[in-house]
């Protein structure tokens, strides 16, 4: 198992010159505004904040690194948020397909998808880019504590339907303020890691 505690922040790419070096493995977290993604980076390192978690959705408008032994986080910056202009989604869209088009070491993508809602158009669109691309990547659905028994039930149902086409990629569900999904998202991360 990866030693997620002891991660620390390491840089932050807003242009693709400044991408550190490729190294160790790495593991990618995609999702948009929103969906709760440094609350789940931190969970997963158990940190309260080293991931900075905004009040203001689409504000990490850069590529931000973690480095730990034997692997490297990669937060990629949040899409969809409406209120960004047509040229900040451009640069988004460079930076971001410039970081997967780099040849980098990529072991997996944790595609971040909000439990209580369909997976937006957006969603949709980055799960058929990783296809095409050929990356590996599970599925984490997150905020599933907000919703009753019956609820997630449902929408596990529903969301099943939904991804189908992504074929047979692990799927998650996670709750960074319960805790559910943790272990099992820590053990994926780790194996994609230490894969050879």
């Amino acid at each position: 198992m990866l030693p997620f505690h002891a991660a620390a922040f390491e840089s932050a790419a807003g242009r693709l010159a400044q991408l550190p070096a490729p190294g160790a493995p790495e593991i990618a977290f995609s999702g948009r505004s929103n969906v709760g993604k440094s609350s789940l980076i931190n969970k997963v390192l158990n940190r309260k904040s080293l991931a900075r978690v905004s009040a203001t959705p689409g504000k990490t408008v850069t590529i931000n690194f973690y480095s730990m032994p034997g692997a490297r986080l990669v937060d990629l910056p949040g899409y969809g948020y409406a209120r960004s202009s047509q040229s900040e989604k451009a640069r988004w869209s460079n930076l971001v397909e410039g970081y997967f088009g780099a040849g980098r070491p990529l072991r997996l993508v944790a595609q971040l998808i909000d439990m209580r809602h369909p997976p937006t158009a957006d969603d949709l669109g980055m799960l058929d880019y990783l296809l095409q691309t050929g990356a590996p990547f599970c599925i984490v659905l997150t905020k599933c504590d907000k919703l009753k028994k019956t609820q997630r039930i449902q929408r596990r149902a529903s969301l099943q339907e939904d991804l189908a086409f992504c074929g047979q990629v692990p799927i998650v569900e996670f709750s960074a303020v319960k805790g559910d999904g943790v272990e099992e998202l820590r053990r994926l991360l780790s194996e994609a890691a230490e894969a050879e």
